[in-house]
């Protein structure tokens, strides 16, 4: 299944595919297809937004948004805590990051279901109880990490440690289905698997994810993801985005990034260009998308110049991330095999 620079490669795909994923929908995101048409043609570079971009003003062509950076403080946190996710480093964590984007003077704060949950845990209510309404798709545009970071071999095992890092704010069955799934096929992807092989595994995951959590929202994440898979081998992005549906909710954006890279046969950049024209909350399902397309195709996945831009523009330093997160996994692969 690959040695450590083939997982290196693949965890570094996953990274930068969630970078580049939310960079290249950071223009659209928010915005119709409609809008996006008249505004921009059809997205096929980085780009800067629209001057007056409702949510990515002032930002410029290559810059990430909340998922790329709630994915690496994510991964800082599982790094220098490998034994688990503490809830209310987590918690401070996200608030710390929401007053530095406040501080930036940028708009892209917390969603929803994260604000109103880390709300109520500073308050004192129970981290088990502050995620129970949290159905959007926030866990899972930062689940990579995990994905990374846990071995596919035991599947509850994964889902567990998805459900941890969802507990505070999207303790739902659907958040954690949903998350379960890309951590998934995220995982078998650094394992060496291809996107196609992952994603049987993926839609079993979600099955289990759905029996965790609040049982609000959707109940069948598995069904939904099959049904935007068979839309995307037979349809179109339009298809997609109409029947499947592309909003911030995890039951829409998790199923579309799925038939996104389907779309894209697996092609990361391309996954990241449909997500990016696909409209409404593009960054995010771009980030999701070419998270799990590039876990799946590794570096060599990304046109070298794109991925150069995005790690220059934003300064990130992404291998420490991927050794770290590796590290954890190659520790969790020898406590199964002791």
């Amino acid at each position: 299944m690959g040695g450590p620079g083939h997982k290196m490669d693949r965890a570094l795909g996953a990274l930068i595919g969630v970078a580049l994923g939310d960079a290249l929908g950071m223009p659209s995101q928010t915005l119709p297809r409609a809008r996006i048409a008249a505004a921009y043609g059809r997205i096929t570079d980085l780009i800067d937004p629209v001057a007056d971009h409702p949510v990515s003003h002032g930002l410029r062509a290559g810059m990430v948004t909340d998922d790329t950076e709630q994915t690496l403080l994510l991964a800082d946190l599982m790094i220098g805590s490998p034994a688990g996710v503490d809830d209310r480093a987590w918690a401070e964590a996200l608030l710390g990051w929401e007053r530095d984007v406040r501080a930036r003077g940028l708009r892209d704060l917390l969603g929803p279901s994260s604000k109103r949950a880390l709300d109520a845990l500073l308050a004192g209510v129970p981290a088990s109880e502050t995620g129970r309404e949290g159905t959007t798709n926030g866990a899972a545009m930062r689940i990579a990490p995990v994905g990374i970071a846990t071995p596919p071999g035991d599947p509850a095992a994964l889902v567990a440690r998805v459900a941890e890092a969802c507990r505070v704010t999207h303790n739902t069955r659907e958040a954690i289905s949903a998350a379960a799934a890309v951590a998934m096929t995220i995982s078998l992807g650094v394992a060496g698997q291809s996107f196609a092989a992952a994603l049987d595994k993926a839609m079993a995951v979600a099955r289990i994810g759905a029996t965790l959590g609040a049982p609000v929202g959707e109940a069948d994440m598995a069904g939904r993801i099959a049904a935007a898979i068979a839309l995307a081998r037979t349809g179109t992005e339009e298809d997609l985005a109409t029947r499947i549906g592309t909003s911030v909710a995890s039951h829409e954006a998790v199923p579309a990034a799925f038939g996104v890279v389907v779309l894209a046969k697996g092609d990361p950049w391309q996954a990241g260009l449909i997500a990016a024209n696909i409209g409404d909350d593009t960054d995010t399902i771009g980030a999701i998308a070419c998270a799990m397309a590039g876990a799946c195709a590794g570096l060599s996945g990304f046109p070298p110049d794109k991925a150069a831009q995005v790690v220059a523009v934003n300064r990130l330093d992404l291998d420490p991330v991927a050794r770290g997160l590796l590290s954890i996994r190659a520790r969790r692969l020898a406590e199964v095999s002791a």
